[in-house]
């Protein structure tokens, strides 16, 4: 009955990701936390495979639907976030060996993405001023920080992505979603790549993967189809539904830790 409960909130949650750019970790990782059937660093694990596989998925639509991305800052995007994935990883492990306890990490992967929730609603919502940046390095160091990120959270990428490309590059929103998916790509092939090479992947319990897979590879269809033909402003409401949503979802789970 879990795996059940697991593939509708990937495919709910990877769908409005592929829509919005935020990659359904955002969503799946305080979800999986309230169900709260698998320890933290499983969680984090299934999050990481389902909005890697989305990712994959959606990018290749997307390119099938002929969206034209700039090869060059796209690299060094990508290449950022690999070194940031990898980074987040080692730290996320360090917390788990500092701790010891999972709600003390949880804790503090519910903490950031709240501050990155506020920052990305803030931003959307106010429209503050965009930096026109051009040179590559600042791509490169976008990507490490967003690959780093998405790594520590567990949430593939979450709505800071967007928001932060728009920031640093004056990107439309629909623009900036489809970078960011490349971004949560190569960010969690990071992520996952660090995690085969040290713990293995059959530390976790692997039949869920039969529920994941699926739900991912759909929702990443259905979120490039239904991106292709909704507005900006369209894609800047749910962006900020969804943030709002997960802002409360993260707040809730943060008390019930503290109680």
């Amino acid at each position: 009955m879990i795996g059940v409960y697991y593939f509708l909130v990937i495919i709910f949650s990877n769908m409005i990701g592929a829509i919005s750019g935020m990659g359904g970790g955002v969503i799946i990782k305080p979800v999986l936390d309230l169900i709260g059937r698998h320890s933290v660093a499983a969680i984090s694990f299934y999050s990481s495979v389902a909005v890697f596989i989305m990712a994959g998925v959606s990018t290749l639509r997307q390119a099938k639907n002929g969206i034209q991305l700039k090869f060059a800052p796209v690299l060094c995007v990508a290449f950022g976030a690999i070194i940031g994935g990898f980074l987040g990883n080692i730290v996320f492990d360090t917390l788990l060996s500092l701790f010891g306890k999972g709600a003390y990490v949880q804790l503090v992967q519910i903490i950031l993405t709240i501050l990155t929730l506020l920052f990305a609603f803030f931003y959307s919502k106010y429209e503050w001023k965009s930096f026109h940046l051009q040179h590559f390095g600042w791509y490169m160091f976008c990507g490490i920080l967003l690959g780093f990120l998405a790594s520590l959270l567990g949430i593939g990428g979450g709505p800071i992505n967007v928001s932060l490309l728009m920031l640093m590059f004056a990107m439309p929103i629909k623009e900036a979603a489809v970078y960011s998916i490349c971004t949560i790509l190569f960010s969690q092939f990071a992520k996952l790549t660090t995690i085969a090479a040290t713990t293995g992947f059959f530390i976790y319990d692997m039949s869920m993967m039969f529920f994941i897979i699926p739900a991912a590879i759909l929702g990443g269809v259905f979120g490039a189809k239904i991106s292709n033909i909704l507005a900006p402003d369209k894609v800047t409401l749910i962006f900020q539904s969804v943030i709002l949503l997960v802002l409360l979802i993260n707040v809730y789970n943060g008390l019930l830790l503290l109680k």
